[in-house]
């Protein structure tokens, strides 16, 4: 695997009149960054700061305030002391300049394209994306004269073929799912350079452990923090990481339109990153040997994992990816729907969930969970066949994961 993508960065430590800035480990990262040293009443964790509003000495107070730009808060749609701590820590993460924290992953999403589309533009989808994103496009921002193209996942002259005068945004996930395919970073960052279009990378499934888009020059990383960034299937979030300039308007519309996270929310989150790196150790190593354990069972038909060779995306995950994460997508041989959902309803470790990222494992049949008001010939386009199965590893011991799916799989 490469070494493009460390696990240490330089930041600025939070307090930096007591810290200067120093070279990093992501775990000490994940711990550390974007806390004060010496907190409220001596506490080691930061204080749940409950306001919706915050008070001014006088009225000097508030113009000192406006004209000096100070960083303190002043209502709580626009910013709280919890957020201020999570961003920091997500952006040295994602050795960014600034990352900005919405409700969910969503609303990210959503938030970005708000701010950065008008009528008349153009974007460009890979078409391995999330459903809702691809329904976000093209069934409400076509309400507001925004035109989407997707394109054939990976296929960079298909996508420089879609681009127009009018683009404005290239749109990927890396790795997508469920087919974990991954995208040449540095072809789609030479693209976006080349047409002076901005790029988008959803790397919610490959998280900052495993890569790092802004390094290849990507503009804007997007992730539900819901999964392996909180980790803990116990919250909705998500973030949008890139440079201050850019992340500006973004920041500004998200303060308008609300999208925000409960101070609660955001402790949680917050707790949450602190085992980030060993979580996602174990999610690496989940992922892979059970991927090999599926790719060499008679009764398993192909299997969707990027750290396989047999990946069509290998080539690329190896070279760009420190690990390959925990999600696995496998096709059962000469099953029909029922038959694989019976698989799904025999394991016992897993429970039969959408979502993933989490510390408990999770399976699912995308055909049921995401995909069963679509016709098949839809269903066929977005390429879910019916014995397609999906499995979200946790923190499991690897070994009961692997002797579960062997009881699942060999039962008749």
């Amino acid at each position: 695997m490469s070494t493009q993508t460390t696990s240490r960065v330089d930041i600025p430590m939070a307090n930096s009149n007591e810290r200067e800035m120093r070279h990093r480990g992501t775990s000490t990262l994940s711990v550390h960054a974007g806390e004060m040293y010496s907190k409220p009443c001596d506490a080691i964790t930061d204080a749940i700061v409950c306001a919706s509003t915050y008070t001014f000495q006088d009225s000097q107070s508030i113009i000192d305030f406006i004209e000096q730009k100070q960083p303190r808060e002043e209502y709580g749609r626009y910013g709280n002391p919890n957020e201020k701590v999570v961003e920091a820590k997500l952006a040295a993460l994602e050795a960014a300049e600034e990352a900005i924290v919405f409700s969910s992953g969503m609303a990210a999403f959503v938030g970005l394209l708000m701010a950065k589309l008008s009528a008349g533009d153009e974007i460009v989808f890979f078409d391995q994306c999330y459903h809702r994103s691809r329904e976000f496009c093209y069934k409400h921002l076509a309400r507001f004269g925004v035109v989407t193209h997707q394109v054939p996942t990976g296929n960079i002259a298909a996508m420089e073929a879609a681009i127009t005068p009018r683009t404005k945004l290239l749109v990927s996930e890396s790795p997508t799912n469920p087919h974990l395919t991954c995208v040449d970073l540095e072809q789609f960052v030479a693209l976006g350079k080349a047409h002076e279009v901005e790029t988008l990378i959803d790397a919610t499934l490959a998280t900052p452990y495993n890569i790092q888009p802004l390094k290849f020059g990507v503009d804007y990383v997007l992730h539900s923090a819901t999964k392996y960034l909180g980790g803990h299937n116990d919250l909705l979030a998500g973030s949008i990481a890139g440079s201050h300039e850019k992340l500006e308007d973004v920041r500004n519309l998200r303060g308008i339109m609300g999208g925000i996270n409960s101070p609660h929310n955001l402790y949680l989150l917050q707790r949450g990153l602190k085992t980030f790196e060993l979580r996602m150790q174990r999610h690496n190593e989940n992922g892979q040997r059970i991927a090999e354990f599926l790719a060499n069972h008679p009764r398993i038909e192909k299997v969707y994992y990027p750290g396989l060779a047999s990946h069509p995306s290998h080539a690329v995950a190896k070279q760009t990816m420190r690990g390959f994460g925990g999600l696995v997508t496998f096709l059962v041989r000469d099953a029909d729907w029922r038959q694989t959902a019976d698989i799904v309803d025999r394991v016992q470790i897993p429970r039969i969930a959408p979502s993933l990222g989490g510390v408990e494992s999770l399976i699912e049949q995308p055909l049921i969970m995401s995909y069963y008001s679509q016709t098949p010939e839809n269903r066929l386009k977005f390429g879910i066949p019916d014995n397609m199965i999906r499995m979200a590893c946790g923190i499991e011991d690897t070994q009961d994961l692997i002797l579960d799916l062997q009881q699942a799989l060999e039962l008749e």
